[in-house]
């Protein structure tokens, strides 16, 4: 999608001017995976308009491969404001209809799937229509008979669906993916959880699980195993939040692909969401920290 917002602090309603950015929970993983080091793909619509030719353009010159990505003439691009007001954020959607929300398990075909390590879709994707939750579907399956990492952020928001809703579709993603991502608040949201172990036991243990709770830090669970792994949340000055699980979830699987362990793996995921934290912008640049890496890994 495309991102306009004001100077924080400003109110839409007063706004005279807007920045533009790219944006999109898969778009942003996808684009920290390339600031880290990582080649990979973004699969999706966008329209066959000046924004859809942006957004394509700022991912490839970024380092995403966008060979996956379709024109569609027959819907626009979709468009999203963010306000940051008194410490709170809200944000406003104007997307149905969108081009992303056609997605069709077809738009996979051709799709190298069974060449990837990971595979990644959050919980939006499987909210924007039934056809982009059919394509989320089917990537797992794919992923899972091939024996690719399914990865899964949770990422429910209110503004595209009821709760309800969200909670029965949304565990029936986390039941198919080997990685999960869940915001501790958003979980007691859906589920009725309290804390990470609870967590933890609503969504079973055959799957790795990371828990986030903001500034507080992250616990991850591995699969099959009930020893947690917490790494606290570096102190940040929060600009606005909306944005660092995407980082989060980009410095996780970076970590994961490089084989580092738990802590280092949850310590690079802080980092990057750190960035992200600190502007109104979705995606922050994050290539310093790959040259910080030991040994350039990422």
């Amino acid at each position: 999608m495309i991102l306009l917002v004001p100077e924080v602090g400003q109110a839409l309603v007063d706004a005279t001017t807007l920045d533009v950015h790219c944006a999109g929970a898969e778009s942003n993983v996808a684009l920290y995976l390339a600031d880290l080091g990582r080649s990979v793909a973004w699969v999706s619509r966008v329209g066959a308009d000046p924004w859809g030719e942006r957004i394509v353009r700022e991912l490839s010159t970024s380092g995403v491969h966008t060979g996956y990505v379709a024109d569609d003439a027959g819907a626009a691009t979709g468009v999203f404001f963010k306000e940051a007001v008194a410490g709170a954020t809200r944000v406003h959607y104007y997307r149905r209809g969108s081009a992303a929300s056609r997605l069709t398990p077809d738009d996979l075909q051709g799709v190298p799937v069974e060449q990837a390590r990971a595979v990644h879709v959050s919980g939006i994707t499987p909210a924007i229509s039934s056809s982009a939750a059919a394509t989320a579907r089917r990537l797992f399956e794919r992923g899972r008979e091939a024996g690719v990492l399914c990865s899964f952020d949770v990422n429910y928001r209110s503004g595209l669906w009821p709760v309800d809703r969200a909670a029965t579709a949304l565990r029936e993603m986390v039941d198919t993916a080997d990685l999960i991502f869940v915001g501790r608040d958003e979980a007691e949201l859906l589920w009725g959880t309290t804390h990470a172990s609870s967590v933890r036991s609503h969504l079973g243990s055959g799957h790795d699980l990371v828990v986030k709770d903001a500034a507080v830090g992250a616990t991850l669970f591995l699969r099959d195993s009930d020893q947690p792994h917490f790494v606290g949340a570096p102190a940040v000055e929060v600009v606005e939040a909306v944005g660092a699980g995407d980082a989060f979830a980009a410095g996780y699987l970076a970590g994961w692909l490089a084989g580092d362990p738990p802590a280092e793996v949850l310590s690079l995921a802080h980092r990057v969401a750190a960035l992200a934290l600190g502007s109104t912008a979705d995606h922050v640049d994050a290539r310093a920290l790959r040259s910080e890496r030991s040994g350039g890994r990422a």
